[in-house]
């Protein structure tokens, strides 16, 4: 494993870059900095090297930027109606960060954090991160690691494991853009994208809480079931797509949190790159990048609205104030843990 200086945050924090490779010689290259995935390097169906997902060239431009380029969220991945929630018979505030409500776990999330090196192989590569109670302000304190391994089949692998002193959230993703035709190569509205999905949450206003409602996808532009073009019906006169700009909806993958299964497909006519997402996860939050604002990204390369697109494995978003779906709260003592797979492969 190579290791790279790279840069400083904003606190004058030194952050480091960390090189894995296969015999392949696919590469993935991680940060400290937030335990962020800043590059997949990938041949094409030409021999053409493709970065495919966005990021930044140093610590200091992830620190300025907003849109959680490649991040481990933390503790909680998506958004907390009004901030706040009851653990234990006690109601809990959190940093609101967005409309009144946090997303992401406010402006202290894992993004901001400089993760320790717990160990290492030429393949993977483990962070640790103590976070206090006082970090955030949700219950305990939590010993989290998030663990990046680049396997044989070039898939990228994310384990989670956290263990907290009291009951407390535990729902951690990563948030990664994907551009299969190459971080450089622009909006990806022509790329495909299956969905294995029957139902998602439909959002109650442009804040973009659930109204707890399970819907069909079937017969709506939410409908990603059978492989489409991402941009297909973006701009639909559909409700749900006017209130979030675009898709930013999570989906409902299972009511059972621990089996791992196949979330999505999505691939690039272009580049010949495909990528095949599974996970723990009962949900997936599926970003089609609709905020990117114009600015420049690694290596000098423009970026900008939907030129990359997420697909966050998780909870439900705010689960935590929901009755009869699944639970991000777990007991103090109780070891969680949970993975995610995003596997590229050339058709």
């Amino acid at each position: 494993m190579q290791t790279l200086a790279f840069g400083t945050n904003k606190r004058g924090e030194k952050a480091s870059l960390y090189v894995l490779e296969n015999s392949k010689h696919t590469v993935i290259k991680v940060t400290d900095f937030g335990a962020t995935l800043v590059s997949v390097l990938i041949p094409d169906k030409n021999g053409v090297v493709r970065d495919v997902v966005l990021g930044y060239d140093d610590a200091g431009e992830y620190d300025r930027q907003t849109s959680y380029f490649g991040a481990t969220i933390g503790r909680n991945g998506n958004r907390i109606d009004k901030a706040q929630m009851m653990i234990d018979g006690k109601l809990w505030q959190v940093p609101a960060n967005e409309k009144g409500n946090s997303l992401h776990s406010g402006p202290n999330g894992f993004d901001q954090v400089v993760w320790e090196v717990k160990e290492h192989t030429d393949n993977s590569i483990t962070f640790f991160h103590l976070s206090t109670e006082e970090e955030q302000g949700f219950p305990g304190n939590l010993k989290v690691e998030v663990t990046y391994t680049l396997t044989e089949e070039d898939a990228v692998e994310i384990s989670y494991r956290g263990e907290a002193d009291k009951d407390t959230v535990m729902n951690f993703t990563n948030h990664s853009y994907f551009n299969l035709g190459g971080h450089e190569s622009g909006p990806v509205l022509n790329q495909k994208l299956q969905i294995l999905a029957d139902a998602f949450h439909p959002v109650r206003d442009e804040n973009a809480i659930p109204t707890g409602e399970i819907a069909p996808v079937q017969g709506t532009p939410m409908d990603f079931r059978t492989m489409k073009p991402i941009g297909q019906d973006i701009e639909a006169d559909f409700e749900q797509l006017k209130l979030s700009g675009g898709y930013d909806h999570n989906y409902v993958l299972s009511d059972k949190v621990g089996e791992m299964k196949v979330m999505a497909n999505a691939y690039c006519e272009e580049t010949g790159i495909a990528m095949e997402a599974s996970t723990e996860c009962c949900g997936v939050q599926f970003y089609a990048g609709n905020f990117i604002s114009d600015h420049t990204g690694k290596d000098g390369k423009a970026y900008g609205k939907r030129c990359g697109f997420c697909l966050e494995s998780q909870f439900y978003p705010n689960a935590m104030n929901q009755e009869n779906v699944p639970s991000p709260i777990r007991k103090a003592g109780e070891v969680f843990t949970t993975k995610t797979v995003y596997r590229f492969y050339v058709k």
